[in-house]
């Protein structure tokens, strides 16, 4: 039997490729709108970051996301991270 390719992303704050069930999205929308996209599948710019607090703390300090998306990103979007890593 064959066996499945398993989808490799690389996170925008730590650089380490991983499994997309390891990592989280982040989506900017064509409105300018940030939110977390659990599905995988919003339309817009997306980037990964790693589901670990350590790595939303370097997030946070080094504004990666920020740099990524071209955007600011609200505090209530990264709470929202928060909560969902800490699940």
């Amino acid at each position: 039997m064959k066996e499945r390719k398993v989808p490799l992303r690389t996170c925008v704050v730590t650089r380490e490729k991983l499994e997309k069930k390891d990592l989280l999205r982040i989506v900017k929308n064509n409105e300018g709108e940030v939110f977390v996209d659990e599905t995988g599948k919003a339309n817009g710019r997306g980037a990964y970051i790693k589901k670990d607090i350590e790595t939303l703390e370097k997030a946070i300090k080094t504004k990666a996301l920020e740099r990524h998306l071209e955007t600011t990103i609200s505090d209530e979007v990264y709470e929202e991270i928060r909560k969902i890593i800490e699940r």
